[in-house]
């Protein structure tokens, strides 16, 4: 046992470098990718960036940004070309005036195309420290990280203690890593977000439709966080979600969330990436409750319907009164992604007693209507008509499956604001020659 460990940690030693000679082996024309949101190993990205006069034509591939993203700004295209399977605030507008690509892509099949049409060059990565077998973690981020590493030419990875050490399938050996940078900095945190009237009244309509026993899928923010304000009630739910925020923390403590009743990973949380306060990600560290897997498995519907009644809960943009739902784009705008909304919307259709549920506020900030006669010109089609259960508003809960054109828009116009009802009724009853009165 102890010549095995001061074998790898003479390894460990042979590769650790300097930030500036690990970021010297990306040269120019080669395709980077960086770990997932939270997760961005930003000392590395920062040095990647002052490095950028030497550089040309770099593609940089990622999803949910975190950092300054300063390779998207004005002047960096020569040098930098983002490529986004999801987009933030610091680089959707690089992809609006065409100084940077989105590539459209389901999360699940990310880790495909990183082995197949889309071959890697460089990965940057921030992990833990090495435990007593010179295995690392990825921490919070697994999701297409893991694949990133797996078949990228050269793994460049940040040491970083504050990345905590997650159970399941986070780890790689350090004999898998090229470039060890040993670099503590606090990782990217997202406070709690506030929840209002509206989100509560939202939270409130969602909880009606999880039952005891069932796996919950939540993204993050003040409408997933709601919904969980109301589960204290509830006995023995589940987790199989892409991520979890802190909300799932508290109904842990409270012994309502048990994951007994789960088919796969029994007594398990299980998830691909995390974002969260520095609490979350003190709760997962070292936690055999929580299991980091690759979105390839979390996200695959062939795996998220074998878990009986899993209730999948998402929001989105807008959706028109045959209840096609925009997600990621407003009109022709790219501005995020499809993420893993139709991954899971689909998975939860095949599985037993499964429901998936779109919820968001009825408007923009009370100026503009969130349910609309016709998407915006340009819109995306995120989830199509026939893949949509339920939408939920603040006004109540619209059950689409199985439901004619006329139904689906007549139960969508009853959940919309007051304000804009008038003119979805003008808009229904012209296209059904109805006379339709709420």
């Amino acid at each position: 046992m102890r010549r095995d460990i001061l074998n790898w940690l003479e390894e460990y030693n042979s590769k650790l470098v300097d930030v500036h000679t690990a970021i010297e082996n990306i040269k120019s024309g080669n395709r980077v990718v960086f770990e997932h949101a939270c997760g961005e190993p930003k000392y590395l990205i920062d040095n990647l960036v002052e490095n950028y006069k030497n550089l040309e034509n770099v593609e940089i591939v990622h999803m949910v940004p975190m950092g300054s993203a300063k390779y998207c700004d004005e002047g960096m295209e020569k040098h930098f070309k983002h490529n986004g399977f999801f987009l933030g605030s610091n680089t959707k507008k690089a992809v609006h005036e065409g100084r940077a690509d989105f590539t459209p892509s389901f999360f699940f099949e990310i880790p495909k195309l990183f082995r197949t049409k889309m071959p890697i060059d460089v990965v940057l990565v921030q992990v833990s420290k090495p435990d007593d077998f010179g295995y690392v973690s990825l921490g919070i981020s697994v999701d297409y990280t893991k694949s990133a590493c797996e078949n990228a030419k050269i793994v460049i990875a940040q040491v970083n203690k504050y990345m905590p050490r997650t159970m399941g399938e986070s780890f790689i050996h350090i004999s898998d890593i090229d470039y060890i940078v040993e670099y503590d900095e606090p990782i990217y945190t997202l406070p709690r977000p506030n929840i209002g009237d509206v989100e509560m009244k939202i939270g409130k309509y969602c909880s009606t439709l999880i039952e005891d026993g069932d796996t919950l899928q939540l993204g993050i923010g003040a409408i997933p966080d709601a919904v969980l304000s109301f589960l204290d009630d509830k006995k023995d739910l589940g987790i199989h979600s892409e991520m979890f925020a802190d909300g799932v923390i508290d109904l842990v403590k409270k012994g309502v969330i048990t994951n007994k009743c789960k088919n796969l990973y029994k007594g398990k949380m299980v998830a691909t990436f995390l974002m969260g306060t520095r609490e979350l990600y003190d709760f997962v560290n070292d936690n055999p409750m929580v299991q980091m897997m690759p979105v390839d498995y979390v996200n695959n519907p062939c795996i998220i319907m074998q878990e009986d009644n899993l209730v999948s809960i998402n929001s989105c943009v807008q959706v028109d009164l045959m209840g096609q739902v925009a997600s990621e784009s407003i009109g022709k705008n790219q501005i995020s992604g499809v993420g893993g909304q139709v991954d899971f919307i689909r998975g939860a259709s095949m599985a037993k007693n499964g429901r998936s549920i779109i919820a968001m506020p009825s408007t923009v900030k009370g100026k503009t209507s969130k349910i609309v006669a016709c998407l915006d010109e340009g819109a995306a089609v995120t989830t199509s008509r026939n893949d949509v259960d339920y939408i939920v508003t603040e006004y109540g809960i619209a059950e689409l499956k199985g439901k004619t054109l006329r139904q689906r828009s007549e139960a969508l116009i009853r959940i919309a604001h007051p304000d804009f009802r008038d003119e979805l009724i003008k808009a229904h009853n012209m296209k059904f020659n109805d006379e339709l009165k709420i």
